[in-house]
This record gives structure tokens, C-alpha cells and sequence, in this order.
């Protein structure tokens, strides 16, 4: 089963990530300290300790999310904001590219498909070791989910932000913490 968890920080998400993944270890798996994590060889964080139990994090703008599962997981998040139009001829396919295009080149759009790109390579554990255009995801609208080569997509949108979750097994509903 796949959990994920957001909270949105005053200015930083990445300031409260690590609580936000301490409060949802201990919401999901009853544990009450945080174990030690490690890098893999890509960047992949994980639990030495507890190799069953997959987490991933990400962080943009104010907003942190993190996603816990039983299975490999990947998620992003990104905070909307204009980029350079070369960025999507960079990072998106001939069909991704026409498809942004096709829905009017809206900055919501390239974010939902990049971060299904980030979510992808950070479930594989892979990491951005090639060409962003070259990872394939599913054209979806924000809030829609699809499977695509084994693997479960899931889109979020919020006010001010996009975010995606990979999971070869399921998608999941978005929960969100408040810490004072």
C-alpha cells in the first residue's frame, strides 16, 4: 500500500521535510523514531535498517511532499512558476511536445508531465542519467492516473503547484499534515 503526505512550509518545504517524513513513519508504520537513511548509488534514499519499507521525498518552493510504500515509490513535486520555452523542447518527447503544445503551451501542463518524468527515475532509482525528452510517462491532465511500462502514475494539483507518484503497485490519495 502507497501513502502520500504533503505540508506546506511558511517559505521552505525543504525545512520541514524531514518532519514530514518522520510524522508519516509514524502514522504508517507505527514507529516512533525515524530510522537512519542512506543514499543508493543514484541519490535513492532508503532505511539500512528496514529495507522493506520504501520512502521518497521532494520539496519545491514551500512545499514538501513524501511518499511511503511497501514497493518502490517515486514523487515530485514542483511550484508553478514561468520558465524559458527551451526548457520544454528539452525535456519533453515529439509527443509530449505536441500534446503541451496542443493545450496551449500552459506552464501547469509541463509540470505535470516533468514530474511524472521525476517520479519515474526516482522509483527506478535511476536518477536524470539521460535525457529528460527520453523518459517516457503517460500524457495525463492533473489529477488523472494511468499505468505505463508496469508503473502507476498519479498527478496532484494544488494552487501554486503540480506533483506526481510512481509506483509499480498503486496510486494514492493525497494527505495533507499542518505542523505549528
Amino acid at each position: 500500500m502507497t501513502r502520500l503526505f504533503a505540508a506546506q512550509a511558511a517559505e521552505d518545504g525543504a525545512s520541514i521535510s524531514a518532519a514530514l517524513l518522520a510524522e508519516a513513519v509514524r502514522a504508517v508504520w507505527r514507529l516512533e523514531a525515524l530510522p537512519e537513511t542512506a543514499l543508493g548509488p543514484q541519490g535513492k534514499p532508503f532505511f539500512p535498517s528496514h529495507p522493506a519499507l520504501h520512502f521518497n521525498l521532494s520539496h519545491s518552493g514551500p512545499y514538501a511532499f513524501c511518499a511511503l510504500s511497501d514497493a518502490p515509490v517515486g514523487v515530485d513535486v514542483e511550484r508553478l512558476r514561468p520558465r524559458r520555452a527551451a526548457l520544454a523542447k528539452r525535456a519533453l518527447s515529439e509527443e509530449e511536445s505536441a500534446w503541451y503544445v496542443s493545450r496551449g503551451r500552459r506552464w501547469e501542463d509541463f509540470y505535470t508531465l516533468w514530474t511524472c518524468k521525476e517520479a519515474r527515475v526516482k522509483c527506478l532509482g535511476t536518477g536524470l542519467i539521460q535525457a529528460p525528452a527520453s523518459i517516457s510517462v503517460p500524457l495525463l491532465e492533473s489529477g488523472a492516473a494511468a499505468a505505463l511500462d508496469g508503473l502507476v502514475f498519479t498527478t496532484y494539483a494544488g494552487e501554486g503547484y503540480r506533483a506526481a507518484l510512481c509506483s509499480p503497485t498503486d496510486t494514492a490519495a493525497l494527505e495533507w499534515f499542518t505542523f505549528s
